[in-house]
């Protein structure tokens, strides 16, 4: 039977890892920023460069007049979005596979084959733990991007979902890095997985 594990995170939680730890103890194939250009060529429309460009971002230049003016030719990355619900759901619908990111949870809420997680730590502890992925930015910077991107993914999610991505309701199970360890996290979601 196909199982399908949808892991969204905050930034520096660790989601990513776990991801990639999850599909190599399943033996499953692994999307995360490949994903992308998996989505740019589903959409002739779309280059990779492109589609990096717009990644989980809501463009600032969006508003009403453009929606308005612009309809036919619609901003980026709403193209971006529909390429991207059809590639996750092509993917899904083909194999069994580990998804990071990219509000599949969202995408795939209607498929029953699925397990969907989210990662969350407290914050000191991913500025931490970027400390030692990134030695070269200062802690400043990096407690910057950590506030960044989590506001990033929070407005992506919110303009093409209409929920909050840390919403614990929208996920299967969710799962504190900071307070288990990713070990831990990761023994958890395999056995959650036996039960898809």
């Amino acid at each position: 039977m196909k199982k399908i594990i949808t892991i969204s995170r905050q930034f520096g939680a660790g989601g990513g890892e776990l991801g990639r730890r999850v599909a190599r103890a399943l033996e499953l194939p692994f999307y995360d920023k490949d994903l992308i250009l998996r989505t740019a060529m589903a959409s002739s429309a779309l280059s990779p460069e492109q589609v990096r460009r717009w990644d989980e971002r809501v463009p600032a230049t969006f508003g009403f007049t453009q929606s308005l003016f612009d309809f036919y030719n619609r901003p980026l990355s709403d193209k971006l979005w529909e390429a991207q619900v059809k590639a996750i759901r092509d993917l899904a619908d083909k194999e069994s596979c580990v998804i990071v990111g990219r509000n599949a949870d969202y995408i795939l809420r209607e498929f029953d084959h699925c397990l969907h997680v989210f990662i969350h730590a407290d914050f000191e502890w991913r500025v931490e733990r970027m400390t030692h992925l990134m030695p070269d930015t200062p802690i400043e910077k990096l407690r910057m991007n950590v506030k960044s991107v989590d506001r990033a993914r929070n407005a992506y999610c919110a303009r093409y979902t209409g929920w909050h991505y840390a919403d614990a309701t929208h996920y299967d199970l969710t799962l504190c890095t900071s307070r288990m360890g990713v070990d831990a996290a990761l023994e958890h979601i395999l056995k959650a997985a036996e039960h898809i």
